[in-house]
């Protein structure tokens, strides 16, 4: 493991009626809640089992689990809130959301301990247009030509069909060696939803939970 990556996890707080309320209906806007901490919950253990050190970028209050530390999101849009971060995070950082708890511990693993020399940022396009993981390596200083890291993301219109192929252009007009990871599909709504649900782990959170409420089968149900 490079102890110097760091997975930045934007997050936000899961209260009713504030996330993944494109799922209801059919869920209730309490049910989507919980879709949404369960989907933070299993992403925290995936990168937890990958064994590496995990900083989760907050939007409201968001319970942790042990040895896990966060820092609150700055005010502004989404492009702003992960420009702050990257800038305020040391060392490589491997940047995700909350919304692919299908992604496996392996893969992280493999971005932070294969990091070629040749590679100075990872892209992982989402199925959705926008993308799932930023990696941006530790670059020496002049390597941007006076901007931050945070200064790759300032400014790319975030949740529009053309916000993946704008950050990755943003990244190869920067002069950034790009290599790309497997695309993954985002959890946003119940087609998304049932198109992730055989791929979570069966003893996950949120396929504990599907298995509860009954909406969409699980792995374990489809085995």
């Amino acid at each position: 493991m490079n102890a110097g990556t760091t997975v930045v996890v934007m997050a936000k707080e899961c209260i009713p009626g504030r996330v993944k309320t494109r799922m209801h209906p059919p869920l209730s806007l309490e049910d989507a809640a919980r879709v949404a901490a369960a989907s933070l919950a299993d992403t925290l253990d995936a990168i937890q089992a990958a064994g590496l050190p995990i900083l989760v970028c907050a939007q409201g209050d968001i319970p942790l689990p042990h040895g896990v530390t966060s820092i609150p999101q700055v005010e502004g849009g989404l492009d702003e809130r992960i420009g702050a971060v990257l800038d305020a995070c040391p060392g490589r950082v491997l940047l995700i959301g909350m919304d692919t708890p299908q992604l496996r511990p392996a893969l992280l693993r493999r971005l932070a301990d294969e990091w070629p020399e040749d590679v100075d940022a990872w892209f992982g396009p989402a199925s959705d247009g926008g993308f799932w993981l930023l990696g941006i390596d530790d670059l020496p200083e002049g390597r941007l030509g006076g901007k931050t890291r945070g200064d790759l993301v300032r400014g790319v219109p975030m949740s529009v069909a053309e916000t993946g192929q704008r950050q990755r252009e943003r990244l190869v007009e920067a002069w950034l060696r790009v290599s790309d990871v497997p695309a993954l599909t985002d959890i946003d709504d119940i087609a998304s939803l049932q198109e992730v649900a055989p791929l979570l782990p069966h003893d996950g959170r949120l396929a504990r939970l599907l298995s509860e409420i009954g909406v969409v089968r699980s792995a374990e149900a489809l085995a």
